[in-house]
């Protein structure tokens, strides 16, 4: 039996309260609670099509805007992330996904295959490797990360009022953290719900399998430079 990878996140600023529980070999369970509902519902999502358990609650400071508490959230769970995996023995390292076919037991796929989600009319893609090297890519998105939200539209709904920008935030604070290089696109999308939606999605079936032990390498390091 291989010892469980779990993490334990405290952080607190002037700005933000955040404690955080993650088992990376979970279920999929999650307890969210960031005072942001729609929030809650991508880091729930998140939890699920990743297979992890994920506790988190951050009590920020909402009065001024969303900003710090998702940034926060995401520098947290990155660190998380890299407190679970340790020296990161055995796992794939890259981030893969590829549905299995219907009458087979395996499926092969390269190391650093994209995660494709669709999600309606929208499609989001997502690579990442575990590699100690922090940097994100994210495009396609210039067009929305700052788009001018009407009061209607707050009204309306509520991922409206969720910047993309405020995503990225989030992203940002995760390949920061977890020191990982993370790419994430859009290639094509419209609606605000759906867009956000794609991107949580291919992100956690992207962190599911590079977190995943890989029996050819068990004990070894997925790396020619011995460290990562």
């Amino acid at each position: 039996m291989m010892k469980a990878r779990t993490a334990k996140i405290k952080r607190h600023t002037l700005e933000t309260r955040i404690s955080l529980r993650l088992n990376l070999d979970g279920k999929g369970k999650s307890k969210i609670r960031t005072g942001i509902p729609f929030f809650d519902h991508m880091l729930t999502l998140f939890a699920k099509h990743a297979t992890v358990d994920l506790e988190l609650r951050c009590d920020g400071d909402l009065a001024v805007d969303a900003h710090h508490t998702v940034e926060d959230c995401g520098i947290a769970l990155g660190q998380a992330v890299a407190a679970a995996l340790g020296d990161k023995r055995g796992i794939r390292r890259y981030g893969w996904f590829a549905p299995r076919p219907p009458g087979k037991k395996k499926v092969a796929a390269p190391p650093g295959a994209e995660a494709y989600v669709p999600m309606d009319e929208c499609l989001a893609r997502c690579v990442v490797d575990f590699s100690g090297r922090p940097f994100l890519v994210w495009r396609g998105l210039n067009n929305f990360s700052q788009k001018k939200i009407s009061d209607a539209e707050k009204n309306q709904d509520a991922s409206s009022a969720f910047r993309f920008g405020l995503a990225r935030e989030f992203f940002q604070g995760f390949a920061n953290e977890a020191r990982c290089n993370l790419h994430l696109e859009l290639l094509y999308g419209d609606e605000p719900h759906h867009i956000v939606e794609a991107l949580f999605k291919a992100f956690a079936r992207a962190v599911d399998a590079a977190r995943r032990h890989d029996p050819r390498i068990a004990g070894q390091l997925p790396s020619t430079k011995g460290k990562l």
